[in-house]
């Protein structure tokens, strides 16, 4: 191959020549921009409501992440507020005095006294009605034989079943 010759058979300075002209021709041709941002110019009415402008949304956290930090803080704060219930009952428990817990505990144990009185009041008044005295006529047998049929099943756990007749 000759090395005045590219690999496609076109001389050095032809090559040269129409890189340059290809560099030139990108160079002349305009810069096409993108816009970055839009500014509506339209003036807005005088009265009455403005016309509706499109709004993308373009969110950068989805939607179920979002609805997952908003339970988290609901959470949250439902402990918060469970903790600091927990915690005025247990400083009312630590300052209990004997008189406080006599106080608390009176009514059960009149509400107890009295299901017991009306207990007792039930009982004695189904004794006084049901008091009669059983008498049997008629003639009575009095069966002295017995017939046991012991038997013994299994090895680990017994079993023993009695049939008295």
């Amino acid at each position: 191959m000759d090395p005045l010759h590219t690999q496609h058979g076109m001389p050095e300075s032809e090559a040269a020549a129409e890189a340059r002209r290809l560099i030139d021709d990108w160079a002349a041709k305009p810069v096409h921009q993108h816009p970055t941002s839009f500014r509506d110019d339209t003036a807005t009415p005088a009265f009455g409501t403005a016309p509706p402008v499109p709004q993308p949304d373009h969110r950068i956290v989805p939607a179920w992440a979002a609805g997952i930090a908003v339970a988290s803080i609901g959470v949250g704060a439902g402990v918060t507020g469970i903790g600091c219930g927990a915690w005025l009952v247990l400083q009312g428990l630590s300052s209990v005095t004997l008189t406080g817990v006599l106080m608390a505990t009176l009514p059960f144990a009149a509400l107890a006294m009295v299901a017991t009185a009306i207990g007792g009041a039930i009982s004695k008044a189904r004794a006084a009605v049901t008091k009669t005295v059983n008498v049997f006529e008629g003639p009575v047998t009095h069966h002295t034989e017995t017939h046991n049929n012991s038997t013994t099943r299994s090895a680990f756990f017994a079993r023993t079943r009695n049939e008295i007749h």
